[in-house]
């Protein structure tokens, strides 16, 4: 390769660095005659020198290109396929002037809900409605309508409304049941974050079988973990699988700051498909019962006892069937009766997991119930009935 002197050098150096030439290695100084011919420089390549490198980076290997196609086009088409089913649902509150002493109505918060069916019922969390005073949906197309409340699960935080629409509604499109979600399977969601309406997300299920703390205060079990962005405004809107299939009701997130920091959750859709046509039909769940009256789980902890204290068990009911026996009262003293432990194969240790247990059974199903009785384990077995 052909060597420039050393003052040349210096003055390349300078040229490219936009400097002056200070202490260059060349110690005497050239006429200004020799160091002119600046054209030898301009020709040299520096533009090349100064491009990065084109071309893939070792070690790295590329997605082809119809792998990531295809990937892409399943987002695109869930998308333009499903945006019509999601809704933003508004909720509005009294608010009473200090000075006028009018009353008015003005919006209190927005969420997200998605078309059960054609006949106007729309599906959104029960936070996202509890406390309002009147109710909007707004539809895919811009047109709103006024919502009724038709009832609500505050144990799943699932709520249902409905709206009378001249335009044939599309319903969200469910997967067969018991449909097994896999951790690491694609998750779309679709929402209204922050009142930027139908805004698509995509990421993985992070896990399933969570637990978190519901808005009825019951612990939700198998709930959903999503790395798909979930902010406010997100809450009630569906959690969609690459099929654009309904795997869950996006809910709640995880974060120190209040937006999304990759650790959203939803409520999964077992739970949307046991809770929805109850509370379409009766205006809430119908739950399956024992027929007993428990103790508070803080006097039963606070005595030292783990599991459901019966306090009473109730006339005519399964449980009295079954001869159980509730609390009982001896000269001024209060005895213990029996204590649930187990119901089948799922451990009870207090009501939330009582409650979660009677809610994977029907009214009428036979169970096996697991009891502590004077310090003996004893099972029975007994149908449930309806709670009223």
């Amino acid at each position: 390769m052909h060597q420039f002197p050393v003052r040349k050098r210096c003055i390349l150096l300078s040229l490219l660095l936009s400097v002056p030439l200070v202490g260059c290695e060349q110690p005497d100084r050239a006429p200004a005659a020799e160091i002119e011919p600046v054209h030898q420089v301009e020709s040299l390549p520096l533009q090349a020198e100064l491009t990065p490198v084109p071309g893939p980076v070792p070690g790295v290997n590329a997605l082809p290109p119809k792998a990531r196609s295809a990937y892409e086009r399943n987002s695109v088409e869930v998308f333009k396929a499903l945006a019509p089913s999601v809704v933003f649902v508004t909720q509005k509150r009294l608010r009473r002037d200090m000075w006028s002493r009018r009353t008015e109505e003005v919006k209190a918060g927005s969420g997200t809900g998605f078309v059960w069916d054609t006949s106007g019922h729309i599906v959104t969390n029960y936070h996202v409605i509890d406390g309002g005073s009147s109710l909007e949906v707004t539809l895919h197309d811009g047109t709103t309508l006024p919502a009724k409340l038709v009832g609500g699960d505050r144990s799943k935080d699932l709520a249902v409304l409905k709206v009378r629409s001249r335009k044939t509604l599309k319903p969200i499109s469910l997967p067969v049941p018991n449909a097994i979600v896999d951790v690491g399977q694609k998750a779309i969601a679709i929402g209204n974050p922050f009142g930027f309406d139908h805004t698509l997300t995509v990421g993985v299920i992070s896990a399933t079988g969570r637990a978190m703390p519901g808005f009825g205060g019951i612990e939700i079990r198998d709930m959903l973990q999503t790395d798909a962005a979930i902010n406010p405004g997100n809450s009630g809107g569906p959690l969609l699988d690459s099929h654009g299939q309904l795997i869950g009701v996006n809910t709640m997130i995880s974060s120190k700051s209040g937006s999304s920091a990759g650790v959203g959750f939803a409520v999964p859709v077992s739970a949307v498909r046991r809770s929805v046509p109850d509370i379409i039909r009766y205006g809430e769940v119908k739950r399956a019962g024992l027929g007993i009256v428990r103790v508070d789980d803080r006097i039963a902890r606070a005595n030292g006892v783990e599991g459901i204290v019966i306090a009473e068990v109730q006339r005519g009911t399964p449980a009295a069937r079954a001869g159980l026996r509730g609390l009982r009262k001896r000269r001024g003293e209060v005895f213990l009766g029996d204590i649930i432990t187990a119901i089948d194969k799922y451990p009870v240790r207090n009501f939330d997991q009582l409650h979660n247990a009677l809610a994977r059974y029907q009214v009428g199903d036979e169970i096996s119930i697991t009891i502590r009785r004077d310090d003996k384990e004893k099972q029975v077995r007994l149908k449930l009935m309806q709670l009223k």
